[in-house]
């Protein structure tokens, strides 16, 4: 895996979400189940998903109780997208599970999959980015001001992509020590949210 693959899938599936883009869009995965590019799919797919769920619930004039249902999507979709983090950061810690950490190895202050969900993202905001610059119904000073942020956010994604490849170089070469730390989200458990256990009781 490198950053270039995950580019280049993220924006296949950003494609392929808009082909219908509609947020129950049912999800067809063209990769074998075992394999890094179908979770980086999947984790592509949940964002892309996502995306267009913050806008619908940012809509003034929603009726409140849809917006109560956007938002537990929301949530609901936030712990997909966590565990699918988890599972990239697993699979690339079993391809280099093997591989000898140095004694002068250093720690990252982020896994390579949380490096990847950034770029999944950046994938997104270029491509809404890129809508709004060739926007025909906006002011030119609109399409402007869009362009400009394009050209950052495409700035960063190469600055994010060279790093993620540095990272993971790091790693297989034994210069980084590789440890993957559960999100470990409360809310979301019965057992852990005091509103959802004092219920329960």
């Amino acid at each position: 895996m490198n950053a270039a693959a995950c580019n280049t899938i993220f924006s296949m599936t950003i494609d392929d979400y808009h082909l219908i883009d509609q947020v129950e869009a049912p999800l067809t995965n063209p990769y074998p189940p075992d394999s890094i590019e179908f979770l980086l799919y999947q984790k592509c797919w949940v964002d892309t998903v996502q995306w267009h769920l913050e806008d619908l619930v940012r809509n003034p004039s929603i009726d409140p109780a849809l917006g109560l249902a956007l938002k537990r999507k929301i949530d609901a979709s936030n712990q997909v997208r966590t565990d699918l983090v988890e599972q990239i950061d697993d699979y690339l810690l079993h391809v280099n599970s093997t591989t000898p950490v140095l004694p002068t190895a250093r720690l990252n202050t982020e896994s390579p999959a949380w490096a990847v969900d950034r770029l999944s993202i950046l994938a997104l905001k270029i491509y809404h980015m890129d809508l709004e610059v060739r926007r025909k119904d906006a002011t030119s000073a609109h399409q402007q001001r869009c362009a400009a942020k394009l050209a950052v956010l495409i700035e960063q994604r190469a600055d994010l992509s060279l790093s993620i490849d540095q990272l993971l170089e790091a790693i297989r070469s034994g210069n980084v020590q590789m440890k993957v730390y559960r999100q470990m989200k409360m809310y979301n458990e019965v057992t852990l949210n005091p509103v959802l256990y004092q219920q329960k009781s």
